[in-house]
């Protein structure tokens, strides 16, 4: 039978613990108490700490011996993120605590499935909780009092998190199978090509966009790792620009990872890879005096990359794709790529696309699986979005 893992230090917040996994065992969900602290337990548990922290890739030493706070707290959070990811038997993981606590548990959080419920009732959920929560679907419920004993209100904040967890696990939502889910970027440059990518797919697949503003992807290649997506039209690649240029949308060093690592069917493109975004102008670092500028909105500002950048970026795309085994199809449309860069547009460089073109053809290893195809097409022409529909059935449906 799946449990709900009931998750905190309990040398600090033992009697919130005991306190919340009562108030779901009375709403009749089963409980495992998980101690994730550093000191005695204050409350009985299920899951001792030094168990948790057995976990730790360099042994519960690590952990537990380390003498410095700080360094414990992360520790801690490694080690249990490898110990919730072997349990079988998770209904759905809801976690209390303060800046450590949060730190720890959803550390663990991060790495379940999405859709799985995860509830954290946290003194920090009123901030900014992304880095917290990331590209995850953790629940952040503020505490509004600290954690330092039961009172009133926070009685009945528990009383609320414990309804919401055991309704979340008891009567989880039912996932419909009939048609594979498609994962595609998009940006508001790109929006004409994807959307009406998506128009010729819906029939066949249950299409899934995303925002590519770093976290978009992120989120994106997250199902791809989970294997909650049967293939990728990635179609707007411009999160890379922000990484590689010190943009505020940026990727991770392992855009492209999941595809590699799974091998899904892909087809990807260089959407948008003409820009680099920041916020309103101001905030344009000192170093990018006197580039071309374009004003989006008062609080975003794009720049648009040179032909030495969109080298770098043809070359480090480059090298991505040619990790990817699985069936690879990268489309280059050579009039334009993103609403800007077109004929009379702001960012319409023929000069630096010319250069993002010639470095992926250097720099990308052409297999039977793996191939660059050229189009003479702007990537918001309806032909394009033909094109992309029709290589991404080619490598599906082989």
């Amino acid at each position: 039978m799946k449990q709900i893992y009931v998750v905190g230090t309990a040398d600090t917040k033992g009697e919130e613990l005991a306190y919340l996994a009562a108030c779901i065992e009375a709403a009749g969900g089963g409980v495992v108490r998980v101690d994730v602290g550093i000191g005695e337990p204050a409350t009985a548990v299920d899951v001792k700490a030094d168990a948790v922290a057995a976990c730790h890739p360099d042994g519960a030493e690590a952990v537990l011996a380390s003498g410095d706070r700080g360094r414990a707290v992360e520790a801690m959070g490694i080690a249990f993120a490898r110990f919730l990811v072997e349990c079988q038997d998770i209904a759905g993981v809801i976690g209390i605590g303060g800046g450590g606590g949060t730190s720890i548990i959803t550390a663990g959080m991060r790495q379940l499935p999405l859709g799985l419920p995860k509830i954290m009732v946290s003194t920090l959920a009123s901030g900014d909780v992304a880095p917290y929560v990331d590209v995850s679907d953790i629940v952040m419920m503020p505490s509004v009092t600290d954690m330092a004993g039961l009172n009133r209100l926070s009685r009945v904040i528990l009383h609320n998190a414990a309804q919401a967890i055991t309704a979340m696990a008891r009567r989880p939502a039912e996932v419909t199978a009939s048609k594979p889910a498609l994962g595609l970027t998009m940006f508001g440059v790109t929006t004409p090509a994807v959307s009406a990518m998506v128009e010729r797919l819906r029939a066949d697949y249950d299409c899934l966009v995303f925002h590519a503003t770093g976290t978009g992807g992120r989120a994106m290649e997250k199902l791809a790792d989970s294997e909650l997506v049967s293939g990728v039209l990635d179609i707007t690649t411009t999160e890379v620009c922000d990484l590689l240029f010190g943009g505020v949308l940026p990727a991770t060093s392992d855009r492209f990872g999941a595809i590699a690592r799974k091998g899904l069917p892909y087809v990807g493109s260089v959407g948008a890879l003409d820009m680099v975004n920041f916020w309103a102008p101001e905030t344009v670092p000192e170093r990018y005096a006197g580039r071309l500028l374009y004003r989006h909105n008062p609080n975003v500002t794009l720049m648009r990359t040179t032909s030495a950048e969109c080298a770098q970026i043809g070359g480090w795309i480059g090298d991505k794709l040619n990790l990817c085994h699985g069936p690879v199809r990268f489309l280059i449309p050579e009039k334009g790529v993103s609403a800007l860069d077109i004929e009379g547009g702001p960012f319409f460089d023929p000069q630096a696309d010319a250069a993002l073109f010639a470095a992926l053809e250097a720099t990308v290893k052409p297999t039977a699986s793996r191939r660059l195809i050229r189009l003479p097409l702007h990537i918001n022409d309806p032909h394009f979005a033909e094109a992309a529909v029709a290589a991404y059935r080619d490598i599906a449906n082989p």
